[in-house]
């Protein structure tokens, strides 16, 4: 009887408890806080073979209204997405259509194959594990905005108009650009390093006479170059950040587009 008058309390805290449980009707379970996230793409697992993510730029966002978007690596993409307890439901994409490096546009491929259908969704702090039907699982890791000032600004594509193009071959993750809380601006143009003053404001960047090194560069480096040095040298240009993708326009239409280093 001694092991019967031990179990009491337990059983009434048991009930106690089950009376207070949550008021969510049969079958319904409290949505995973994923949505108006930014979650950077770390790795894919496919069949057990686990590639990182070969370019920064690749993220997610979870949208209200049942929207999702983001960046497959290279192409920008968007989907239906909704959020059901643990369980995510994608649509098929639609994405643009940039030439990206072989493995960068494999890894893509992939990645929005398997970011469609229905996915597990577990969260631990700031990382999320989707998994898909067949045990492939792509990780995510929460990012925080990025701020103009402070932080280092790679360049990605390039703008003409309302038309991105990718960066000059062998170019890639060269270029870049950080604007200083002391009105100051450094960088990199494709190969030559440069220095100069910026004044900020209003959406609004006007940068002074650059100072520029004076290194020989190959073709594909000089043409990246010529059209930074000449955005950034044009007078006042616009800028827009969304998160952590920024994006610079002369009047003339051209400009880049460049996105945040992880932190």
């Amino acid at each position: 009887m001694r092991t019967t008058k031990t179990l009491l309390p337990a059983l009434a805290a048991a009930v106690a408890l089950a009376g207070c449980a949550t008021t969510e009707g049969p079958g319904e379970r409290p949505d995973i806080p994923v949505t108006g996230v930014h979650w950077t793409v770390d790795s894919l697992t496919v069949d057990g073979r686990r590639t990182a993510s070969p370019a920064p730029t690749a993220y997610v966002e979870f949208q209200p209204g049942g929207r999702s978007a983001g960046n497959a690596g290279c192409n920008s993409f968007t989907a239906a997405a909704t959020v059901d307890g643990d369980t995510v439901t994608v649509g098929r994409s639609t994405r643009t259509q940039m030439a990206c490096d072989g493995p960068v546009q494999g890894f893509e491929n992939a990645f929005l194959k398997a970011f469609t259908g229905r996915l597990e969704a577990r969260l631990d702090d700031d990382r999320l594990t989707l998994t898909t039907p067949d045990g492939d699982t792509i990780a995510l890791t929460e990012q925080p905005a990025a701020p103009l000032a402070g932080t280092t600004w790679h360049v990605d594509s390039l703008l003409e108009g309302k038309t991105a193009t990718s960066l000059p071959a062998g170019t890639e993750g060269r270029a870049h650009l950080t604007v200083a809380d002391d009105g100051t601006a450094r960088g990199n143009l494709g190969c030559n390093n440069f220095t100069a003053t910026v004044k900020t404001g209003s959406g609004k960047l006007t940068f002074g006479p650059l100072a520029v090194t004076r290194k020989m560069c190959t073709k594909p480096q000089m043409e990246l170059e010529q059209h930074l040095y000449g955005t950034l040298s044009s007078g006042t240009v616009t800028f827009r950040i969304q998160h952590r993708a920024l994006t610079v326009t002369a009047q003339d239409g051209s400009g880049f587009a460049a996105r945040a280093t992880a932190r």
